[in-house]
């Protein structure tokens, strides 16, 4: 086995747009269980104070790249991120479409967890939200130094990437770019450490899609682009199909 190498020969500098899919942002939820904006204000006034603070590094963000960095605890491991009280971490992709079978994959393991609970019967709207990010210290786990030095892809089992995060933390690391294993071409993912490596606060594009959920097939539809796409499930990865 070849040896791993420093961090420190490896973080490289990084610049770009990363792509995160969010919940469709046409209207507040809660203006449906109030009578006027002033009671929906005050209403989203006072979830807001029952909420963690904001941490202070991320305040000059918009609330859609801070928030995964709010709660601190979390009950279950991401792939580069401890379940329990630890520090939070923004996922994004390279494209779009590679966000979206990331989305998709954690909804239908969501709704199989939540027994009982039926796929929805109608398309849901998802909000595609693009930051740009810029940091120096970045480590590419794609590269020939590193693709072969753990399992980086694995499909349920993160305890490599979970590793990893820990000592590329430690070494000052603030940003980790990998294969995506949901998207069947194995396109890019960037998991970001830390709100420094936002380049700008607010999101830079958008684009609107609707998917539409069911037991065997999964059909996503770019509304931004005109562009449709059916998945389905193949081990632990999406397939695509005409």
């Amino acid at each position: 086995m070849r040896r791993v190498p420093p961090f420190e020969a490896s973080l490289r500098p990084f610049k770009g747009g990363l792509w995160r899919i969010i919940e469709g942002q046409y209207r507040s939820s809660t203006l449906r269980i109030v009578d006027t904006f002033q009671e929906h204000d005050m209403l989203e006034a006072m979830l807001e104070a029952s909420k963690p603070v904001v941490p202070a590094e991320c305040l000059h963000l918009d609330y859609q790249f801070w928030s995964p960095f709010r709660y601190g605890c979390y009950p279950k491991d991401s792939r580069f991120r401890r379940r329990g009280r630890t520090p939070g971490v923004w996922y994004g992709s390279e494209a779009p479409l590679t966000a979206m079978c990331e989305m998709i994959w954690g909804m239908l393991r969501f709704f199989k967890a939540s027994v009982g609970t039926p796929l929805p019967r109608r398309a849901v709207e998802y909000t595609a939200v693009r930051a740009d990010i810029a940091t120096p210290f970045l480590l590419d786990l794609t590269t020939p130094d590193w693709a072969g030095q753990g399992d980086w892809i694995a499909g349920e089992d993160y305890t490599d990437c979970l590793t990893l995060a820990d000592r590329l933390r430690a070494a000052g690391g603030e940003a980790v770019r990998y294969a995506s294993v949901r998207q069947p071409d194995h396109a890019a993912n960037v998991a970001v450490f830390t709100c420094h490596a936002f380049a700008k606060p607010h999101p830079t594009a958008l684009q609107t899609w609707h998917v539409l959920y069911s037991d065997a097939l999964q059909r996503a539809t770019n509304e931004t682009e005109g562009s449709r796409y059916s998945l389905v499930i193949d081990d632990v990865k999406f397939n695509f199909i005409s």
